[in-house]
């Protein structure tokens, strides 16, 4: 292993540790063309370099961010581009929270609903049923 490290490559193990993306995970992002084709070492095993465990990272924070796979691909394409447009990424960002503005104005309104739907409960039971079902 120290070989592999003085040659600046790693485990797929040692990647996971350091990218805090789990084995499976990066196997997943290599089979469907988010990350490149690891090398292998004679015995088959899946050796990454600098540059991987950069785009991992990278790929990391932006699924920390909750963009889907498809987003994170694009933003990828962006980032690997020669000419990065960060109009692009920015379209982007921007498009995803919108999304996420949206999700919140409904999950207030549904914090609203069922607030209401407590506060008519607690209306219509009992004093005593209220007391029964008060955590001890």
């Amino acid at each position: 292993m120290k070989y592999l490290e003085h040659e600046g490559l790693v485990t797929i193990g040692v990647l996971a540790e350091r990218t805090g993306v789990s084995v499976p995970t990066i196997r997943y992002y290599e089979e469907i063309g988010l990350i490149p084709p690891a090398q292998r070492r004679p015995s088959g095993h899946r050796i990454y370099d600098a540059a991987a465990q950069e785009l991992l990272a990278f790929i990391r924070s932006c699924r920390d961010f909750s963009f889907s796979i498809e987003q994170v691909r694009a933003l990828v394409s962006l980032s690997d581009s020669a000419e990065r447009d960060c109009v692009q990424a920015r379209d982007i960002a921007q498009r995803h929270l919108d999304e996420v503005r949206n999700k919140l104005t409904e999950l207030r309104e549904l914090e609203c609903s069922l607030a209401s739907f407590v506060a008519s409960c607690t209306d219509t039971c009992s004093p005593a049923e209220l007391r029964r079902s008060a955590p001890s």
